[in-house]
């Protein structure tokens, strides 16, 4: 099913189809590896590392860096005649190579663009260029920045410029039911999802075993009624301490107030087991087992303080039939769940979803 080769100082490790486990005994007590990995169901890059510490016994997955720094430039606008061209323009004097471009004009009269930039040929990085890996980035993010602005200011733009080889620092928040949080921390590991996830929070203690399995730092905030802006603030307060840029509610069971849904509007995602606007609130399979629905669903979704109703990114939906029980939709939409959430994510740190009002739109 899977094989994975390793090497290190001549020593190396392998985990072949038939094995059901492996056992680690080196006299280096932290040691990190090329690693190639061919695997059916779990797209990892194509450099990549493995790495071992036996003094946590975890094993660790993470790309290679990458040697060319990719910039998104994401931007919405008044639809007019020779944006395309300008940006293309401002790219091409900022030494910039487009590798991917998609852009949308709606009925409204807005129009929306995403496009990648590959600035390795770039000449004027300047002096940043002789240094590490990171201010040659930076550098080179703000030679294009430089050359975008007077076109940003001609077309009245909100535009962003944004690292493409940057990992997104993402809390997860959740209660109880841990198969979305399972789902976004393997996915993370193995490569999936263009984030890190530096620390989960939760009203309960239930998943706690799952996030000491992963290595990922786990903050018991317990919520009641009388001390929900008490435990709110600490979350803010962990936000802040651990740089988070996405807060993911995968199965987060409190509803947010008003005041930290403004405190993280447009980096908030919410996952509500429902094919919105369809059955809010609770119990949405059992609503829709009532209803004797033939399709359920999940849509992720932009979190605001209006419950349920935020921009949404993404649905997913499966099909269903009479004979089965609200137990039964309940574990078929957990599937769907994990799916619709993964893409969310996904989309969101590839900057790929812009907020267009009430809807989004997203560059798949």
């Amino acid at each position: 099913m899977f094989t994975i080769c390793a090497s290190c100082d001549g020593q190396s490790l392998a985990i072949g189809p038939d094995a059901e486990g492996v056992a680690l005994s080196y006299e280096q007590p932290v040691w990190r590896a090329p690693l190639q990995i061919r695997h059916p169901w779990a797209k990892l890059p194509a450099e990549a590392f493995f790495s071992y510490d036996s003094q946590v016994n975890q094993p660790q997955f993470e790309a290679a860096a990458s040697a060319s720094p990719q910039w998104i430039l994401t931007l919405s606008c008044p639809d007019r005649s020779g944006i395309v061209a300008a940006v293309a323009g401002a790219v091409a004097n900022a030494g910039g190579n487009i590798v991917e471009s998609q852009q949308f004009g709606d009925d409204s009269g807005s129009f929306f663009m995403r496009v990648q930039v590959d600035m390795s040929g770039s000449t004027q990085v300047g002096a940043g260029a002789s240094g590490p890996q990171a201010a040659r980035d930076d550098a080179a993010g703000e030679v294009l920045r430089s050359w975008l602005r007077p076109v940003g200011e001609k077309f009245t733009m909100d535009w962003n410029v944004a690292s493409g080889n940057h990992k997104m620092r993402t809390l997860v928040m959740v209660s109880k039911a841990g198969h979305c949080l399972n789902d976004l921390l393997f996915r993370q590991r193995s490569g999936q999802l263009p984030i890190e996830i530096p620390a989960i929070v939760s009203n309960h203690t239930d998943l706690q075993p799952l996030a000491e399995f992963y290595g990922v730092p786990f903050f018991h905030v317990p919520v009641t009624p009388a001390t929900k802006a008490e435990a709110e603030a600490r979350v803010q307060e962990i936000a802040a301490e651990q740089g988070i840029e996405l807060v993911v509610l995968a199965r987060y069971m409190q509803v947010l107030s008003d005041q930290l849904c403004r405190a993280f509007e447009g980096r908030a995602i919410n996952i509500h087991h429902s094919f919105l606007p369809s059955f809010k609130g609770a119990k949405p399979y059992h609503q829709a087992h009532e209803r004797g629905v033939k399709i359920i669903g999940a849509t992720a979704h932009y979190v605001t303080a209006d419950l349920d109703e935020g921009p949404i990114i993404e649905q997913d939906v499966e099909r269903v039939s009479h004979n089965e029980s609200a137990s039964d939709l309940v574990a078929r939409g957990q599937d769907v769940e994990c799916r619709a959430l993964a893409r969310a994510v996904r989309w969101h740190a590839q900057h790929r979803v812009l907020r267009n009002g009430h809807r989004t739109v997203v560059f798949h």
